[in-house]
């Protein structure tokens, strides 16, 4: 669904869809539609741990990757397709590909609790890291990994009866998140041109940073990637962590609780690929509502409600309260401060109903409720956060700063003005299509 969207009329697309039970409902066969998702760099491998522990526990597979036979949750027998394929003994193995370019952070996921759902290659390492610069992760060491990545890819590809698109997560400041990933995305729209490629991006922070030369990564991953990605999901730390301490009472969170959150956005995301409800919504149907032009595809994402345990009970959770709150700028996933341009845009929404209620991790931060909203509107006020690093970069690119690095590892200083001038491109795009909506708005008060 698509156009100018009210609250109200939110309200009265959600109210009344009541979370539903698959006792004495006709059994449902759903279209398989099956995503890959990659995971990329520390921040990548880090989101897809909480992932899969949520799909775990969403579709009842256990960490060895078994499903108890007696005990089908969802709507269909067959939801877990989307992200699992189910080998002859019974085991159920996600469509998913780990890579760093060193083994440490994988290491983490080859002897955790869910060491046993994986296929052991599945999960991809190299020995270097690219020690947060983005050339060392696209020339140089990220070279060295990309085939045997695309072979992998390419065999869990062929498996899939109906692969719809991939879904990348990474981050835009590290060296393998941003410098392995545009070399991936590169490749990935020679080898599969025709399939979605929808990114799950942690983005560098106003004031949280990890690596001086973020804006450097960020801006020299945005400029390749703009062709090759349909649609860019961006959060960034520092508004998750305030969503942490704020909603969930954590005065110091922890990479584990801000990925969980983001694993919630996640799940809401792509459950109408997996669950049944009144109104699914496909990976292709994301682009077609949320993307008026190839270029503008970073969509603001809020998630609500976010309680803890000690407030559910205290909290208005009605329909009216959760889609009232996913328009207040403390449940955006992205620090913005021109937030006004937010009630100056018209709200183009993708709206998908489902019946699956939200699943929350035993002993998590999140409290169980019965429904959840997760909005996501294209919005011209994502331009302030392109403004900020857009700024930094210049600060530092004026002095030359940390530049031999790149250049070090093979890279041409030319490719630095280049990118940055493509981004000053997408701020004059965001600058014009806010200039039309502010005119289409003078004009119809007319």
């Amino acid at each position: 669904m698509s156009g100018r969207v009210t609250l109200d009329k939110l309200s009265e697309l959600f109210q009344g869809q009541e979370p539903q039970v698959a006792a004495g409902l006709p059994k449902v066969t759903l279209i398989v539609r099956e995503c890959i998702s990659i995971h990329i760099g520390q921040a990548g491998v880090q989101m897809g741990n909480a992932c899969w522990e949520l799909y775990c526990l969403e579709h009842g597979i256990h960490p060895d990757g078994q499903m108890p036979s007696d005990k089908t949750i969802g709507y269909g027998d067959d939801s877990f397709n989307t992200f699992f394929s189910e080998t002859g003994t019974g085991k159920h193995v996600p469509r998913a590909v780990f890579v760093d370019l060193e083994p440490t952070v994988v290491d983490e996921v080859r002897t955790g609790t869910y060491r046993h759902l994986f296929h052991p290659e599945q999960l991809i390492t190299g020995k270097e890291d690219a020690a947060n610069n983005y050339a060392r992760g696209h020339y140089t060491i990220g070279k060295e990994c990309i085939d045997l990545t695309l072979d992998r890819i390419r065999k869990m590809s062929d498996q899939c009866n109906g692969l719809q698109g991939f879904l990348i997560f990474h981050s835009f400041g590290g060296g393998t998140g941003s410098g392995f990933a545009s070399l991936l995305m590169e490749r990935l729209s020679v080898d599969y041109p025709k399939k979605s490629k929808l990114t799950f991006s942690i983005y560098p922070a106003p004031q949280v940073s990890t690596a001086v030369v973020e804006p450097y990564n960020a801006i020299l991953y945005t400029h390749p990637t703009l062709e090759h990605c349909e649609v860019a999901f961006i959060v960034d730390n520092q508004a998750i962590y305030e969503i942490c301490r704020r909603n969930l009472n954590i005065d110091r969170p922890t990479y584990t609780n801000l990925n969980r959150l983001i694993g919630q956005i996640v799940s809401s995301i792509t459950a109408s690929l997996r669950f049944d409800g009144a109104l699914n919504v496909d990976l292709t149907e994301f682009q077609t509502n949320l993307v008026p032009y190839p270029r503008i595809h970073f969509p603001l994402a809020t998630y609500a409600p976010v309680l803890s345990a000690e407030k559910v009970g205290h909290e208005q959770v009605t329909v009216a309260e959760i889609t009232k709150a996913c328009f207040e700028p403390q449940n955006q996933m992205v620090h913005l401060q021109l937030l006004h341009l937010l009630v100056c845009d018209s709200v183009v929404n993708t709206v998908g109903i489902n019946y699956q209620p939200p699943t929350v991790v035993p002993g998590g931060d999140l409290a169980k409720v019965e429904r959840a909203v997760c909005c996501l509107c294209n919005t011209t006020a994502i331009m302030d956060a392109w403004m900020r690093i857009d700024h930094k970069f210049d600060l530092m690119f004026a002095k030359r700063a940390f530049v031999h690095w790149y250049v070090g590892e093979g890279m041409e200083e030319g490719e630095f003005s280049e990118a940055r001038e493509d981004l000053a491109a997408l701020e004059l795009d965001y600058q014009e299509v806010q200039e039309d909506a502010a005119s289409d708005e003078e004009n119809e008060e007319y």
